[in-house]
């Protein structure tokens, strides 16, 4: 499966922009919006449209979205708190908010501890098994 990477960011004006750094395809693609959600869907119909007017996509060809801190946060609110995101990171939820909100931006040290811990807690949410 070819995955194609897609950078979701959020830029100082407080909109999202959807984009392919390094794009493999015949054509380039963005996707704008208010929200991280937006910015994704605006650059799956725009790829859509590309398609129906007889561009092509790598065959298995998948989308692969990167988030910036803020992105993610964002995108993520309504399923995770910043209390519980706090829990999960170590990382403060006054800081945690500084992000989303754009007032400051995390350093790499503390994306990568943030990216960590969320791979650490999908490993642990993948050994559940109900009964």
């Amino acid at each position: 499966m070819k995955k194609i990477k897609v950078f979701i960011e959020r830029a100082s004006d407080g909109y999202y922009s959807a984009y392919m750094p390094d794009s493999p395809l015949n054509f380039g693609a963005t996707g704008e919006g208010s929200t991280a959600t937006e910015a994704q869907e605006d650059f799956l119909n725009v790829v859509n449209d590309y398609v129906k007017n007889g561009e092509t996509l790598p065959e298995g060809a998948e989308f692969e979205f990167n988030y910036d801190v803020a992105s993610f946060l964002e995108y993520y609110r309504t399923r995770l708190t910043l209390a519980g995101l706090s829990r999960i990171t170590g990382v403060s939820q006054g800081q945690l908010s500084h992000y989303v909100t754009g007032h400051r931006k995390p350093s790499a040290r503390t994306t990568e501890k943030i990216q960590q811990s969320l791979h650490r807690f999908a490993e642990d949410l993948q050994q559940i098994h109900f009964i």
